[in-house]
């Protein structure tokens, strides 16, 4: 089950984190992963453990918020069976103290990024028969955290996008849908802590974990284990849908 043997798949931000773990584990399930990463060194280490497991996998130096080079790369890939539109930045602040700079550098990744991807994919897709996208998406486009202001509506849009793309796409065979995961323990966080709460590293980390409902955070390889089964043909009658990711903490953090 979940083979995704013969399969292309290009993953955003496939160099660290969750997409790490997406790369690796669908790379091990048989994919071709195709990287795309905004600095190519990013993602060396990962095709390297990839291709030293007998896998296949390759990198591409890319800034998703240029539709010509998503566009040109894509082209240049072919066949495109998987999408995960992962790349994505996080921001700090509300409405009245993000400023417009700010707010738009995370729209043109966060939205404007997953879109020149969709918009590159799908006549690739709709060429080969098909196809499965997911979007990464987070409880932030769910409930209300605080002090997210930007990173809400940049996840907002996602799963707006999400439920667009699975109807207009139904006739031609393409699934879409997103995950939306809680905290995620990945290198952002750690750097997270150690920036703004210097000496008291260990104390914000358990603090942190206990938000969620489970007690800990999330591991990048649960979320991969997500995605692995919605983008394979095991959940081929799967489309349409958010699947949270968070431990409890959308219907049990109250």
């Amino acid at each position: 089950m979940f083979s995704l043997k013969g399969k292309s798949a290009v993953i955003t931000g496939g160099g660290s984190g969750i997409g790490r773990a997406i790369s690796t584990l669908f790379a091990e399930q048989g994919a071709h992963v195709h990287i795309l990463e905004i600095n190519a060194d990013s993602g060396a280490d990962v095709v390297n453990e990839i291709v030293g497991k007998g896998g296949q996998a390759a990198v591409y130096s890319c800034n998703v918020t240029d539709q010509r080079k998503v566009v040109s790369l894509f082209n240049e890939i072919g066949r495109i069976d998987i999408l995960v539109n992962n790349a994505g930045i996080a921001h700090v602040g509300k409405a009245d103290n993000t400023s417009a700079e700010d707010f738009e550098r995370v729209y043109n990744v966060n939205v404007k990024g997953a879109y020149n991807c969709l918009y590159a994919a799908i006549p690739i897709m709709k060429q080969y028969g098909g196809g499965a996208i997911l979007n990464l998406a987070s409880i932030a486009a769910i409930v209300g955290l605080s002090d997210r202001f930007a990173y809400s509506m940049s996840k907002g849009a996602i799963y707006a996008m999400t439920l667009s793309v699975a109807k207009d796409y139904l006739s031609d065979n393409i699934r879409c849908n997103s995950v939306s995961p809680a905290r995620v323990h990945t290198p952002f966080v750690d750097g997270f802590i150690a920036k703004n709460y210097p000496g008291k590293e260990d104390e914000m980390f358990e603090k942190l974990s206990r938000s969620q409902p489970i007690g800990r955070m999330a591991k990048p390889e649960e979320i991969a284990s997500m995605a692995l089964y919605l983008c394979s043909d095991e959940a081929a009658f799967l489309t349409g849908c958010d699947y949270p990711v968070d431990g409890g903490f959308i219907k049990l953090n109250t």
